[in-house]
Parts: C-alpha cells; sequence; structure tokens
C-alpha cells in the first residue's frame, strides 16, 4: 500500500499578504480522497523528527537560534518566511514526514510526503521557504541506520536544490541531480553532481528530451539504492515564478519518466512535493496530483 505523510500543521496559516500558496497542502488530499486515489489508509501523520537527527545535518548554533526564534529580522526574509513557534513545530513534522516516508518506500517500493523537498535549507541558515533540508535528512538516516551505500536525489523543481548540493558536495554516498532553471532563483548556484540548467522559455519536449538523456547518463553512471524525489509543478507555463512552457500534460509525463525510471530498475523512491506558484491555485493541485495517480497506477 503507498503511504502519504500528512498533517493538519502542513497548511500552517501565514498573513494574508504572504505569496507561498500554503492552502495546496490542505487541498491536495482532499483532491486525492475525493477523486478515489487515495483513501484514509493510505495517509499517515509523521512524528516530528529528533533534534539528535536535526543535528546530523544542521550546524547546533543555527539549529538552536532557530528552535529559540532567535533569528534576526534579515534572516527571516531570506528564509521567506515570518518565524514563528508553528512554524518551526511545523518543519521539524515535515522531516519528520519524509524520513518515514521514506522508511515506507524501503520496504514497499514508494512512498509520499504532500510536503517536503526544503531544498534551499543549508547547514547553517534558511533560504527560499525551507528552514531544515528533508531530503537531507532522511538522506543520512538511510545511510547511517539503514546502511544503503548510494542515494540518488532527483530534484526538478524549477530552482536549483542548492542547499542539498552544498551539504553533500564532498559526500559521494548521495549524488544529487538538479534540472532547473538557469537564470532563476537562487541567483548563485552550487554544484550538484549533475546541474542541468533550463534557458528560460524551454519547451516540455525539449526539457522531456533532456531529461530521458540525463536519466540515461545516470543510470550508466550510479546504482542507487533509493531516490528521493524532488517533484516540483513551478516547471509549469503557468507558474509566476518558473519561466519554462512546459504544459501540465508534460509536467505528468516527466513525473512518468522518473517513477517509470525507478520501477525499471528497482529502486525505491519516495516523492515530496516542492514548489509550485501558478495564480489558479487549482492548477498547483492538479499537477501534483498526478504525481500520486502515477504511483497508484506504476506500483499498486
Amino acid at each position: 500500500m503507498i503511504k502519504v505523510a500528512w498533517a493538519p500543521s502542513y497548511a500552517h496559516p501565514l498573513p494574508e499578504n504572504h505569496r507561498f500558496p500554503m492552502e495546496k497542502y490542505a487541498l491536495l488530499p482532499q483532491q486525492l480522497k475525493h477523486e478515489g486515489t487515495l483513501n484514509m489508509e493510505n495517509f499517515f501523520e509523521p512524528t516530528p523528527i529528533s533534534l539528535e537527527e536535526v543535528l546530523c545535518i544542521h550546524e547546533k548554533e543555527y539549529v538552536n537560534r532557530l528552535l529559540n526564534l532567535q533569528l534576526n529580522r534579515q534572516e527571516q526574509l531570506k528564509s521567506g518566511f515570518p518565524h514563528s513557534k508553528e512554524l518551526i513545530e511545523r518543519e521539524l513534522l515535515i522531516a519528520g514526514g519524509s524520513k518515514e516516508a521514506a522508511l515506507f518506500a524501503l520496504e514497499n517500493g514508494i512512498a509520499y510526503n504532500i510536503a517536503g523537498g526544503t531544498h534551499h535549507a543549508f547547514k547553517d541558515r534558511a533560504e527560499g521557504f525551507c528552514l531544515l533540508n528533508d531530503i537531507a535528512i532522511a538522506s543520512y538516516h538511510l545511510l547511517t541506520k539503514k546502511k544503503l551505500k548510494q542515494i540518488l536525489v532527483v530534484d526538478l523543481d524549477v530552482h536549483q536544490g542548492n542547499g542539498t548540493a552544498k551539504i553533500f558536495e564532498k559526500d559521494d554516498r548521495v549524488f544529487t541531480f538538479s534540472m532547473h532553471g538557469d537564470h532563476n532563483y537562487p541567483l548563485r548556484k552550487e554544484k550538484s553532481d549533475l546541474d542541468v540548467p533550463l534557458p528560460d522559455g524551454i519547451n516540455g519536449n525539449d526539457y522531456l528530451e533532456l531529461l530521458k538523456s540525463n536519466l540515461d547518463l545516470i543510470e550508466k553512471k550510479i546504482d542507487p539504492d533509493f531516490i528521493f524525489f524532488q517533484s516540483g509543478v513551478d516547471i509549469l507555463d503557468s507558474d509566476k515564478l518558473g519561466r519554462l512552457k512546459v504544459s501540465i500534460d508534460d509536467c505528468k509525463e516527466r513525473d512518468r519518466m522518473v517513477l517509470e525510471f525507478a520501477k525499471s530498475n528497482s529502486i525505491p523512491v519516495m516523492a515530496c512535493m516542492g514548489g509550485g506558484y501558478s495564480k489558479d491555485i487549482n492548477t498547483i493541485v492538479e499537477a501534483h496530483a498526478n504525481t500520486y495517480r502515477l504511483g497508484v497506477e506504476l506500483f499498486e
């Protein structure tokens, strides 16, 4: 059975003028249950990640300041969030959700976290709506507790997974693959194991050809035990921040390619949501829902 991490606090409210579309975290599970793709048995409420596991990735001084709400206004602006006790608790829960979903995927082939993909968080700082790097924390758990030898991070958010790339830049056990807008945020890119910078306005056909060729390259280069899939839908042509010309059908085909890559190679995969900033929230929810529909189609 496919398992999906979700908790009510994923949709933690922020000020009305905040641009980050938190509504999707509540609407997506409703849509998936309404259409029958998933039911209540598929969802589980995760346990917050332990401080010990956070400190395996993040620096102690940063974590202490974060937990005690001591980041200054400039640091909070860089994170994209006005900080609160509830927000920090949400971040710990999301990281716990990614770890637990990864463990479910390890046993059953696939699992999801309806939040997560906080790939801009560095060891010592928050950036771009990301306070703690859930993919990095979950990867470290699998490497140390489950003795996996090689993890592949497939990051297809339109923004480079700069925090994840930096965290694992000297760790050969984690292969970071990021396909992202060349001229998009972050302006200063880190070095992933494989970076594919995309020009503004790239169309769906060219995007998918690039993805296929690079997945083929990865297949020849490494033999991963696990895949973390950052399935952001900010690649859509309707996205306010994306700058690409990828349709919702092309985005679905992207997800199919990644999930089929995992399935055909018998590699467990955990998908987390990532970004999505289309003006119409229904477009965001529909694009994310496709990732789950394909998981049911391919793995059940």
